[in-house]
């Protein structure tokens, strides 16, 4: 049972501040749900929550579903637990299950469950009020069909169910759950293994255009939040040395929210009647989402040189040997007025016959702590059924 202050912090991280660019100089894009945003998975986690053009598992669903039309074995099953805030609290943490199947040569499906759970608080009117539990939470399912366009090229449509339970009944008796829909539209480039003089080598490529869908609002008549509608663009290259069994795969990948960035507005408010101060510089962000994604590209106040910033960059190497063992490394960057995420990432990971064992660590290196730093995030694989040839 934890402290009711420790929740709010975990509210504040998840629902859209309202602290006006003027105030913090900063312009930091904020959505519901934002927690589909962090790497649910010990792998990607390893890469520097990169996997938009890393070689398929079974953590393809959040990252890019299209590479599921490569995997090799027949069914993939992936459970993942990444404890939140682990240095203050014990339960806090996203879960995932996530399963795929290649239907033949040339299709898969797929379908996760990820939950976000907030722990839980006790509400009392008094000291002698045994009080009543609450348990806010968000989860998210969904579904896949990827199929090859060509032998190297693949795309795949994902539909998501979105459910944000955050408002507290027992604090605002109008409370609801905000509730929305989102479609990932993905693709995924696999090269030819290509003979080089010392060394064989694979390119990569792939996009994710991830959550695009309805605001959601948490009461009748109350702000509507955007989801964090995404797009991510990633390659990389698999250097396979000559010994038949070591492979050397570097990556980088870059993301932008294809959500507005919020104006400038005038100071003050001498009314109080809580309509929107007047915008000096920027565009409105109260536009559908529709709108949103394309103004996105060109709304910041600060021109271009501010879209530039808005890009978060990740870079990423891993080795594996023998596609039994394998050591990763990641760096992620997220300007200083955007967010301030920046941290170093390890991972590891083993298998033995059809089981595979993730591990991941994060080592912040921004000025604001991550709430992941010092935590262990672990992940469990299951590889069964027919074998694919995919060179």
């Amino acid at each position: 049972m934890k402290k009711i202050f420790l929740v709010f912090v975990a509210f504040y991280f998840a629902l859209p501040s309202t602290t006006s660019a003027q105030e913090n100089d900063t312009r930091v894009i904020t959505t519901a749900l934002p927690f589909l945003r962090i790497a649910g998975d010990p792998r990607a986690a390893g890469l520097g929550d990169m996997g938009v053009a890393t070689s398929p598992d079974a953590w393809s669903q959040q990252w890019n579903p299209a590479k599921y039309a490569f995997i090799e074995r027949e069914h993939k099953l992936g459970v993942a637990y990444t404890p939140y805030l682990g240095n203050l609290v014990d339960d806090i943490a996203i879960a995932q299950l996530v399963y795929a199947q290649r239907l033949n040569e040339y299709s898969a499906f797929s379908g996760s469950l990820r939950y976000f759970s907030l722990g839980s608080i006790t509400l009392r009117q008094d000291p002698n009020d045994p009080g009543r539990e609450e348990n806010p939470n968000e989860f998210i399912i969904d579904g896949t069909y990827a199929l090859k366009l060509s032998e190297q090229f693949s795309m795949a449509v994902t539909g998501r169910y979105l459910r944000s339970d955050l408002r507290i009944q027992g604090v605002d008796n109008d409370a609801s759950a905000a509730n929305s829909f989102g479609v990932d539209i993905s693709g995924y480039y696999q090269s030819e293994e290509i003979a080089y003089t010392d060394f064989n080598g694979r390119w990569r490529g792939g996009f994710n255009i991830s959550n695009i869908g309805p605001k959601v609002s948490y009461d009748q008549g109350g702000q509507e939040n955007f989801i964090p509608t995404n797009l991510a663009l990633g390659g990389g290259f698999d250097f396979i040395l000559n010994d038949g069994f070591s492979k050397v795969s570097l990556m980088a990948e870059v993301n932008k929210l294809l959500v507005p960035t919020p104006p400038i507005r005038e100071d003050g408010d001498a009314d109080g009647d809580g309509i929107p101060r007047e915008i000096i510089s920027g565009q409105d962000d109260d536009v559908s989402f529709i709108t949103g994604m394309f103004q996105s590209f060109g709304d910041a106040p600060g021109g271009f040189e501010e879209e530039l910033r808005e890009f978060t960059w990740a870079i990423g190497a891993e080795y594996t040997y023998n596609d039994a063992f394998a050591l990763r490394t990641g760096y992620f960057n997220e300007a200083d007025d955007k967010g301030a995420r920046k941290f170093l990432a390890l991972g590891a990971g083993f298998k033995f016959s059809e089981i595979g064992i993730d591990l991941s660590y994060l080592f912040s290196t921004s000025r604001v702590q991550s709430p992941l730093e010092g935590t262990l995030r672990f992940g469990l694989t299951f590889n069964f059924g027919d074998e694919f040839d995919e060179w």
